[in-house]
């Protein structure tokens, strides 16, 4: 393996949405660097099987809904 060509690689803190902490080797940053995540796995609802919506800015889902109605059995 040819030298000084990888990244270092060194500790860093990783503070979830909620506070809770961990520390993970990466690297991001330098050593002892803080991650602090905007979503992680407590909160987003692909992994807590929350409700999905969907919005509908400018009518754009009605327009398609109204498009496609006959053949969305709608």
């Amino acid at each position: 393996m040819k030298k000084d060509i990888h990244p270092d690689y060194h500790r860093v803190k990783v503070v979830m949405t909620d506070g809770t902490e961990f520390w993970t080797r990466s690297t991001f940053g330098a050593e002892g660097d803080e991650i602090r995540l905007d979503i992680d796995p407590t909160t987003h609802p692909a992994w807590t099987g929350g409700e999905t919506r969907l919005l509908d800015r400018g009518g754009r889902v009605s327009r398609f809904k109204n498009k496609y109605k006959g053949i969305l059995g709608n």
